[in-house]
């Protein structure tokens, strides 16, 4: 396993419980379908929550969230409708995208910033 790889995992394990502590329900993590992922999907009372989570070990290459890219937005986008296609039971009363940025720290708790609504 690439050491990337262990830390966008870590950072996705934060995010969820970050979500959960905030009260949400964490409906399903790392979605695949052949177009794409989607790191978390959550409710948040009716919402749909649709999250990208961004984790960085420093800011060399910019913040996290700095790396959700307008394209990026118009695949979760696209992503978001496959999966509500893939469950036509399933209503949401309305959909969020949110960022989750996670920057694991030397020592204690990583730290979080949670960016509601970015679309």
């Amino acid at each position: 396993m690439r050491a990337k790889d262990a830390v966008g995992r870590y950072g996705e394990r934060v995010a969820a419980r970050w979500l959960s502590e905030a009260g949400m329900t964490v409906v399903e993590r790392n979605w695949r379908c052949r177009r794409g992922e989607i790191d978390i999907l959550a409710r948040d009372g009716d919402v749909l929550v649709v999250c990208e989570v961004k984790t960085r070990r420093s800011g060399r290459a910019g913040t996290a969230a700095e790396a959700v890219t307008p394209d990026k937005l118009r695949r979760l986008r696209d992503l978001t409708q496959e999966w509500l296609r893939a469950r036509p039971d399933v209503r949401y009363g309305a959909i969020r995208f949110d960022v989750v940025a996670v920057t694991p720290a030397d020592r204690g708790p990583a730290h979080v910033e949670h960016l509601r609504a970015v679309l």
